[in-house]
């Protein structure tokens, strides 16, 4: 089913907020790196995109107003582009092996008397967000480290 534009937008803030920051996924999921940028350039360019239409403005005259608009357009477009691939990345089913280790951890987290809803069928990545952050928030440390 095609999605909205404002719905792939708040399905990527959704999952920006949910993936667990935890230097142990880094390696292993390019989410990490993806929702570090997209939090810096959320707040960066905006300042940068300003700052650059009046420098080139200021230094080439009015007359590059429209290539000067342009490029502030695109550095005001870097965080959204982030979050529309978090937000596609989010309802992408996970791989076979992805798929198995979810379900391995899934059945590992319930043996420790985790309150979970029942594994998926078909996992996406929202569904591995949600156990991975919740294994990192309420299971005790030497767990995530013989895990993770």
């Amino acid at each position: 089913m095609p999605q909205t534009f404002t719905s792939m937008v708040k399905e990527g803030q959704q999952y920006m907020q949910t993936w667990p920051m935890q230097h142990q996924l880094y390696g292993v999921f390019p989410e990490c790196r993806v929702i570090a940028a997209t939090k810096f350039s959320i707040k960066v360019m905006p300042a940068l995109a300003v700052l650059t239409v009046t420098a080139l403005i200021n230094l080439q005259g009015i007359d590059r107003l429209p290539q000067a608009l342009a490029i502030g357009v695109f550095f005001l477009s870097l965080p959204l582009q982030g979050i529309l691939w978090l937000g596609h990345r989010s309802q992408q089913l996970l791989p076979p092996s992805l798929k198995s280790w979810y379900l391995t951890i899934h059945h590992k987290m319930q043996m420790q008397g985790c309150a979970l809803q029942s594994p998926k069928a078909k996992p996406e990545y929202k569904e591995l967000a949600r156990l991975l952050k919740t294994a990192f928030d309420e299971l005790d440390k030497a767990f995530t480290k013989r895990w993770f």
